[in-house]
């Protein structure tokens, strides 16, 4: 089962402020730049309970209908959510894999710094999508933090927008 990663970033580096928040990717929210053709592939959203509690501060829920799933090994309130195929799973990222392939996903959606982190150091990322935006924030959560060991990426391609965003695609090289 595929296992992608989209994300935007600051040049610098950083998909949020230490803070957690991110207001710095809104950029031109009105610029298509391949999120919603990359969602509409996606069967399952998998995030950590950081990013969850951002998210479900939103005005809207953005994932109305998709399965999310949060993970965290402790009691997680999914009442903010607002939808009604959220769930809680806990484990190993290949337990966490094996579990959603088990009940029918063929796509996920990794998102969260420390999740994102957890799955690439795993193995288990195929694709990994990063749009920068033209802003600096000098400091903030990284987008991959520490890596244990080279994880070899292929280019696949790299688009520009009028706005400034630069959005590039990679095939992480097993």
């Amino acid at each position: 089962m595929p296992v992608s990663v989209f994300v935007g970033t600051s040049v610098d580096g950083f998909i949020a402020r230490a803070n957690g928040t991110f207001d710095f990717l809104g950029g031109d929210d009105t610029e298509p730049h391949g999120y919603e053709e990359f969602f509409a592939t996606v069967d399952a959203v998998v995030m950590g309970r950081n990013t969850f509690e951002v998210v479900a501060a939103f005005p809207s829920w953005p994932y109305e209908q998709k399965r999310v799933v949060v993970l965290s090994s402790k009691p997680v309130d999914l009442s903010p959510g607002r939808a009604a195929r959220l769930e809680q799973m806990s484990g190993e990222p290949h337990e966490i894999v094996t579990k959603l392939a088990a009940t029918g996903a063929h796509h996920l959606y990794v998102d969260g710094g420390i999740t994102v982190q957890r799955f690439l150091n795993a193995g288990l990322v195929d694709r990994i999508t990063v749009t920068r935006v033209p802003v600096l924030i000098g400091s903030g959560i990284p987008l991959f933090g520490v890596v244990p060991r080279d994880i070899a990426l292929r280019h696949i391609a790299t688009n520009t927008y009028r706005g400034g965003l630069v959005k590039s695609e990679y095939e992480v090289v097993k």
